[in-house]
């Protein structure tokens, strides 16, 4: 990793679990759309494994030519629950909290579907945090694509550069912010993608409590 990525001048973070934790309602529709098609349904630990582009790229490889029905199936059983079983990550309003107390204009970019990540946002009191919440289908292209980080920078008033950081905890988000020219943070251990040293980040935290903290306090240079 450099020693010494630029200090942040915005944030823009990843939802499901970065910000979230809404896997059950994901399982659901997914399940229900596997049982639609006869296909075997998966645990928690199956979704964390592969869910990570948006359903516009991955769903015809799995259901093929009717794959937009195995989409209609899966946002209603999504719809259907994911207010109820939403949580929030251990200390990730105090990430956004200390990150509002410093001045960072924020901002969401997801492969969940648009309308649906607006919702959650909501339902948490989190959207008057975020300048803009992007999700799948907002932009031309979906993440790691560089197009909804396109979109968002006019929204943060920075121009697309290392001083954006861009929070998630994937490999795909590491690769989706380098395509975007943003610096790559990592919140977690990236245990479901291979480990830290697998996806190299170009900054890592632990959790969300120890980047609040560092948004609190950053280290002297």
């Amino acid at each position: 990793m450099p020693p010494e990525p630029p200090r942040p001048a915005a944030l823009l973070w990843d939802w499901d679990n970065t910000l979230v934790d809404g896997w059950a309602a994901i399982q659901h529709g997914l399940n229900a759309a596997f049982r639609a098609f006869g296909l075997p349904e998966w645990d928690r630990e199956t979704v964390l494994r592969n869910v990570r582009r948006s359903l516009r790229e991955s769903f015809p490889e799995i259901f093929g030519a009717e794959w937009e029905r195995a989409r209609d199936i899966f946002y209603a059983g999504v719809r259907a629950r994911h207010l109820e079983v939403l949580r929030p990550m251990p200390a990730a309003e105090s990430a956004i909290l200390a990150a509002a107390a410093v001045g960072l204009p924020q901002g969401v970019i997801s492969n969940k579907q648009g309308p649906l990540l607006r919702a959650e946002a909501a339902h948490l009191g989190w959207a008057p945090h975020f300048r803009i919440l992007l999700g799948a289908g907002d932009a031309a292209a979906d993440k790691p694509d560089p197009a909804p980080f396109r979109l968002a920078f006019p929204a943060l008033g920075i121009p697309l550069g290392p001083t954006i950081w861009y929070v998630g905890d994937t490999a795909l988000d590491m690769q989706a912010a380098r395509a975007a020219g943003c610096t790559a943070v990592l919140l977690g251990d990236a245990a479901h993608d291979g480990g830290v040293a697998n996806i190299a980040p170009d900054l890592a935290f632990p959790d969300a409590a120890a980047l609040a903290a560092w948004l609190r306090e950053p280290p002297a240079r």
